[in-house]
């Protein structure tokens, strides 16, 4: 199936601009990380959490001010899919399960007489924060590796450098995209938690295989067309697997776009994460991974023809 007609696109004749684009959005985004730095959550930074069900709805605030009265003044109080649930998180810290207990008693003061279950109750240290902010670096790090060590195999060694580069750029990307948008829409919860340092590796996955299907075609099309430069080469092969890549990422997008619209707080950041992966992903294939090939490429041969000169 093709969604569009045959193409002609000078892809790699606008690589500079979107070399630009890229490079200007990146910078935007460490300057944020720098400024606001990220909203790391209970799994990174410690803490106490709860989720409760309420047998009749709550507001937030009367939640909050329950909170407050129990000397929890920093919790982060959160609807969890409806008016009844609620994620209620608390950095605070003693032995045992003294912080939820107050925590529940807290609640109990403040509704008599809408008794609520807990859903689930988690207790982090500070030391096992530590431990998964450490293991998250090392899992996406551990992942461009190993993308670029099977690249470097399966093709050519500039196809891994071209692939990882791009794979970097998305990761780069969506982190300060993330950092910009925390706070702006709190609905959003773009606090840096285990399910958000999935979205970022599912984003790396899906990156990769964009990439790989259009590193195949231009394999396939340098056997065919021999007499014919790697601009040119890489411009058809892109153009011929256009159709496939805007359907793949299109209904990828579509997915994503659903959950983060009707999936739920706690859902949301790992999909706005993800959303902006899909699409920079995508693009990342042709701009950054193929013009990465094409730039290395040249000047390789710039070099050889100033060494045989």
């Amino acid at each position: 199936m093709r969604l569009i007609g045959k193409t002609n696109i000078d892809f790699m004749g606008k690589r500079y601009f979107w070399y630009s684009v890229s490079a200007a959005v990146i910078l935007t985004g460490m300057v944020s990380l720098f400024v606001k730095g990220l909203n790391y959550g209970i799994d990174f930074l410690g803490g106490t959490e709860l989720v409760v069900r309420f047998t009749q709805g709550v507001d937030v605030g009367d939640v909050r001010s329950a909170m407050d009265k129990a000397g929890f003044r920093k919790a982060e109080i959160k609807t969890f899919g409806s008016v009844r649930d609620l994620l209620i998180r608390t950095p605070e810290q003693e032995e045992g399960s003294l912080v939820a207990d107050r925590m529940k008693a807290g609640l109990k003061q403040q509704f008599p007489d809408n008794p609520f279950q807990v859903q689930r109750e988690e207790k982090i240290g500070p030391k096992i924060g530590a431990e998964l902010r450490r293991d998250a670096v090392y899992a996406v790090a551990a992942s461009l590796v190993a993308i670029l060590l099977y690249l470097g195999i399966r093709f050519k060694f500039v196809y891994g450098m071209g692939a990882v580069i791009a794979l970097f750029h998305d990761v780069l990307l969506t982190l300060g995209l993330v950092s910009l948008c925390d706070g702006v829409i709190p609905q959003l919860n773009l606090e840096i938690s285990q399910t958000m340092v999935a979205a970022f590796l599912t984003l790396v996955g899906l990156s990769n295989n964009d990439t790989v299907v259009i590193f195949d075609r231009i394999r396939e099309n340098q056997k065919i067309y021999r007499s014919m430069g790697l601009v040119e080469v890489i411009n058809k092969s892109v153009n011929e697997v256009l159709s496939r890549t805007i359907i793949t990422s299109g209904t990828i997008f579509t997915v994503l776009l659903v959950l983060l619209l009707f999936g739920g707080e706690v859902i949301r950041g790992f999909a706005f994460a993800s959303l902006i992966g899909i699409t920079t992903g995508t693009y990342s294939s042709i701009y950054i991974a193929s013009a990465i090939v094409v730039d290395w490429t040249e000047r390789k041969r710039r070099k050889a023809q100033v060494a045989v000169a």
